[in-house]
């Protein structure tokens, strides 16, 4: 990868030189802070709520630019992390400007050039941005139609658009290009807007390669870890042999005299080497670690007592959902208590960043999540405004949450304050990244249900532990550099805070119905360990607690896993694909072979965004307790379909990645630290223990609004393997993950 010799337009530059349809980066805030100040005025009306990510940034040039030669680009706050999002905005856009995908360049994530749409997460990307995009595509459409018309001075309901140009009846164009040679844009968008009707799509609802695959798959180098500029410099850090350790002496020269090395940076307690070549500076970080001496650090807590503990632990106490009375009379109840384990991100290749200082300004390539929050956090780190940060996107070989991206940003930008005009290229070490990137937070639940006379749920009672599940950038404080600086950010402290789409309490609230209920978080806002944003926050962990405690249920009601969820599911949506994950699996109550068990599990992620049911059939060998995934059947309902391949490959990664969550990984730690520094004392899913069949069924929404999808299946696929471990021993397994040995030590072998 070498650095663009593209010049990229400046708002102002784009503004100034006509000719275009504009659609470059465009900030509003505090645009109008003056309205409704004039003394005597009417207080100003609130307008109109706006459609996606439009809500933030609603002029129309601030996503889609049209130059005078017909050339489109379209721009997006979202990044590429693998999940097929640039595909999908080609289809959203394409669509609705009636041109094919390959004419629209999309730019992605860029502080320079985009809007900001904060972090690409929460499976928001298509709702968030591609509903903004749609909307802004849909309304340009409509302006250059209205231009055409003006021109010819006809009606606009005369005139269509299709492959870039606006066509009469009589089959005269006139090309986009044509249209914007004078500037009648710059406008905001409306709440409204005539987007086409399923019925008439070209492109969207239906398969497309995605264009992120081929450079991946040939070994293109498009990762930031592939990043080569001329000039560039390697750096590795040194961090402290455990969390809150600060450096008390340094003898550098040793290492200052080694060939090829550069510089020895130290600020406070952040240090690190530069060299010429990557190895080189990998050497001289070893030689670094036996020159440098620590203070002791944090002391880690007795790992076999810690998770009961969270229990015991300081916690503030909050209201996730109440209804109906508490104390119903019930016939038969279940109780039980569930956990989860830290867990990494486990990215494939370390985290990278790649930081130049020149002009004034530091420019960062990131695979951060989120590069307007980044560059707030790195400005305030530099002490400098954050228009003297850049921070630009590229794609790093493995992200599912906040890992270490932010943080080795924050390293590179650091040490490029030591080597300015020279492009710095920091990795990290395998090692680092196991220990130091945020964990996705353990977590303890217990259930306490009860059923009535008649088989139905008449109480549910749901208690959740957990610290918060996000600390992403934003604040300085968020970043290991900042806090290794000598006068250290303090990291913010993490607050109780329930909301819609949840946190620690995402799908705590089960979506069926039950007259009685009361769900509480116990917020942990201090734990050993450093977490924050994990795939699907605590929906893992609570939907896995909440469908497991179904299934059980359902067997003392005597009744089928997947009628008992039928009972008490009132919303259609969610009738909708329980019915059709059975369908396809071919759900029974019929006998299977020994040691082969079936599960099912139900969830609406966030209880407002896609809804997702699975079945799962797995064999389990008793001699050794180890669990393969035979077959899996799901069905997904994400609104209006985009790419249904893209949906299908996106459920089947949230499948796999959450069934080695379950089966293998734990972050494990003794008194003195971190122990699970690699792959192997981290073991992932391998290639052989991948289900040999995944089938995803698509459910047809037209016309629904977007839901997205890529952390749907998260949560059901630890309850339905716990289900289907349940079928095939009788014996449920209530502490994930269920790695062999604690397998066959449930069953008795």
């Amino acid at each position: 990868m070498t650095r663009p010799d593209r010049k990229r337009p400046t708002r102002r530059s784009v503004i100034a030189g006509g000719g275009s349809i504009v659609v470059s980066f465009a900030l509003l805030s505090q645009a109008f802070a003056q309205e409704g100040e004039v003394q005597g005025a009417a207080p100003p009306q609130p307008k109109p709520k706006l459609p996606g990510s439009l809500a933030d940034d609603p002029w129309l040039d601030a996503w889609i630019r049209i130059d005078a030669d017909g050339a489109i680009s379209v721009f997006t706050g979202k990044a590429e992390l693998g999940q097929g999002v640039k595909t999908a905005i080609l289809q959203i856009a394409a669509e609705e400007l009636e041109v094919d995908p390959t004419a629209i360049r999309l730019v992605t994530a860029d502080t320079g050039q985009t809007p900001n749409e904060g972090y690409t997460a929460g499976s928001q990307s298509i709702q968030n941005s591609g509903t903004a995009i749609r909307h802004a595509a849909a309304q340009v459409r409509e302006l250059l139609i209205g231009q055409a018309a003006a021109q010819w001075q006809i009606p606009a309901d005369q005139l269509r658009a299709e492959n870039g140009k606006v066509i009469r009846s009589d089959g005269q164009t006139l090309d986009y290009g044509s249209l914007v040679s004078t500037e009648i844009m710059h406008v905001e968008a409306r709440p409204q807007s005539r987007l086409k009707t399923p019925g008439s799509f070209r492109i969207m609802g239906k398969p497309m390669k995605r264009v992120d695959i081929p450079a991946k798959v040939t070994g293109t180098p498009i990762y930031v870890q592939d990043m080569r500029l001329p000039g560039m410099v390697h750096a590795r850090v040194v961090r402290p042999p455990r969390p809150g350790a600060t450096l008390t002496a340094l003898d550098p020269s040793a290492v200052e005299r080694f060939p090829g090395v550069v510089a020895v940076v130290r600020n406070g307690s952040f240090l690190a080497v530069v060299a010429e070549r990557e190895f080189q500076a990998i050497q001289a970080m070893r030689l670094l670690e036996t020159a440098a001496q620590w203070s002791e650090g944090m002391k880690f807590p007795n790992p076999s007592e810690f998770i009961q503990s969270l229990k015991t632990r300081p916690a503030q106490q909050g209201v996730v959902a109440e209804r109906g009375q508490p104390g119903a009379a019930s016939a038969q109840s279940f109780q039980a208590t569930f956990t989860r384990p830290y867990q990494i991100h486990g990215s494939i290749g370390p985290s990278c960043a790649v930081a130049l200082l020149e002009s004034g300004t530091t420019r960062i390539w990131s695979h951060t999540q989120g590069v307007f929050p980044d560059r707030a956090a790195i400005a305030e780190m530099l002490g400098v405004p954050a228009e003297q940060v850049h921070v630009v996107h590229v794609e790093g070989s493995g992200c599912y949450g906040h890992n270490g991206a932010d943080d080795a940003a924050a390293d590179a930008a650091l040490i490029a304050q030591a080597v300015p005009g020279r492009p710095v290229r920091l990795q990290w070490m395998r090692e680092q990244e196991h220990v130091w990137e945020p964990y996705g937070p353990a977590m303890l639940t217990e259930v306490r249900a009860s059923l009535d006379q008649s088989g139905r749920i008449a109480e549910w009672n749901y208690d959740l532990w957990s610290n918060t599940h996000s600390t992403r950038p934003g604040p300085a404080g968020s970043l290991i550099a900042a806090q290794s600086l000598p006068a250290a950010f303090k990291a913010p402290p993490a607050k109780l805070s329930i909301s819609p789409s949840g946190n620690g309490d995402r799908n705590a609230v089960p979506l069926y119905t039950i007259p009685n209920m009361r769900v509480i978080w116990h917020f942990l806002p201090e734990m050993p360990l450093r977490v924050s944003a994990l795939r699907a926050l605590g929906a893992y962990a609570n939907v896995f607690a909440i469908e497991s405690a179904m299934d059980e249920l359902a067997l003392t009601a005597n009744a089928d896993p997947v009628e008992f969820r039928l009972r008490h599911m009132d919303d259609p949506r969610g009738r909708a694909v329980i019915e059709a994950a059975a369908d396809g699996f071919g759900w029974s109550r019929d006998r299977l072979p020994d040691d082969r068990g079936r599960g099912f599990a139900f969830a609406r992620y966030k209880n407002l965004a896609a809804y997702l049911a699975m079945a799962l059939e797995i064999e389990v060998e008793r001699e050794t307790g180890r669990c393969r995934i035979l077959r899996v059947v799901a069905a997904i309902d994400s609104g209006e379909i985009v790419n249904p391949d893209g949906i299908r490959n996106q459920t089947e990664g949230g499948i796999i990645q959450a069934a080695s969550w379950t089966l293998y990984e734990t972050v494990t730690f003794d008194e003195s630290g971190i122990t699970s520094t690699d792959w192997s004392s981290y073991p992932i899913m391998r290639f052989g223990s991948v289900p040999a069949s995944i089938d995803v069924r698509v459910m047809e929404r037209p016309g629904e609004p977007f839901l997205g999808t890529g952390e749907a299946a998260q949560g059901p696929t630890p309850a339905a393997i716990a289900n289907a471990i349940r079928h095939a021993t009788g014996r449920r397994l209530y502490d994930i993950p269920f790695r062999a040995e604690k397998v066959k030590a449930a069953i008795g072998v």
